[in-house]
């Protein structure tokens, strides 16, 4: 089962989600976007949040994200964490999700970081209620099938990106008229010249005396 919730700390609202335990955690790891921004408690055992915008990512990229949003992601790791939740003034780390690292000899649920550098971190004084109970009255809990919505994603990205080939062939055919026309509209008005007519009576005349040798 996967937990989804929705932030609406900002316009247009943000979907975050998380998996119930470890296995659904693992499973997340493989299915996440380039866009997902992935929240922990640093160096205790919590629940892996995922924040996730709309392509256009309207909010800005991962390291730009408006700081209720982050709020909203922090409150949710600290209220889904044992021991985090017990404590104050913890420390909520988040990366995009392509820098999270797997590998085989790690237990389940664990990453680190291909980059340190691409990770940042809040500090959380305490927990928020009043922030915590607003997502939680928008939980949905949702069996997901990963691999179907990996491939009707990956379908609607092949439609996009031909749609989008479409468009930018037909705007080059366009531009190729254009300049086309701009081209032929420049030669028509050099064959109108003074210079071009002294040209052409210049070279009439010199056929006129060729004609009465």
């Amino acid at each position: 089962m996967v937990l989804f919730f929705t932030s609406r700390a900002v316009d247009p609202p943000v979907t975050i989600y998380m998996g119930r335990d470890k296995v659904e955690n693992e499973e997340l790891l493989k299915y996440g976007l380039p866009t997902d921004v992935w929240f922990h408690v640093d160096k205790l055992s919590s629940a892996h949040v995922y924040l996730r915008q709309s392509d256009s990512q309207p909010h800005g990229t991962w390291d730009k994200l408006p700081i209720a949003l982050v709020n909203d992601a922090a409150q949710l790791v600290k209220a889904n964490s044992i021991e985090g939740n017990k404590k104050d003034n913890i420390t909520i780390i988040y990366t995009p999700f392509t820098n999270l690292k797997k590998t085989g000899d790690m237990a389940v649920g664990q990453v680190s970081f291909h980059s340190d550098k691409l990770v940042k971190r809040v500090h959380v004084a305490a927990r928020e209620n009043a922030i915590v109970n607003r997502l939680n009255k928008t939980k949905v809990e949702k069996v997901v099938d990963h691999e179907a919505e990996k491939q009707e994603r990956l379908r609607e990205e092949g439609r996009r990106k031909k749609a989008e080939a479409i468009e930018r062939k037909a705007k080059e055919m366009e531009q190729k008229k254009t300049w086309e026309e701009e081209k032929k509209q420049r030669t028509y008005e050099g064959m109108f010249t003074q210079e071009a007519f002294d040209e052409y009576q210049a070279g009439k005349s010199d056929d006129d005396d060729d004609d009465f040798m």
